[in-house]
């Protein structure tokens, strides 16, 4: 099984980073632009576990490891199937 984790930062967090690109894409001449939030992907191979265990497993791997839960939020899919 595949699974896709975005992580970013909360809504009420201040994005530095995010910032600095809408900036250049309004500076090249991208004026629609809103905002930029900047964040992660990680994409994770899961090997002999089912889809009820997985649904236990990635939001834990992902509180615990992936996302810092004091600033950062985090969603996932599955991508692939066994």
């Amino acid at each position: 099984m595949k699974v896709r984790i975005l992580v970013s930062l909360k809504d009420s967090v201040l994005d530095p980073q995010g910032q600095t690109v809408k900036n250049a894409l309004h500076t090249l001449g991208y004026d629609s632009i809103k905002d930029v939030r900047q964040g992660k992907v990680f994409e994770i191979e899961l090997e002999g576990i089912s889809e009820e265990d997985a649904e236990r497993v990635v939001p834990e791997i992902s509180d615990k490891v992936l996302a810092n839960p004091i600033i950062e939020k985090f969603s996932w899919q599955i991508l692939e199937k066994d």
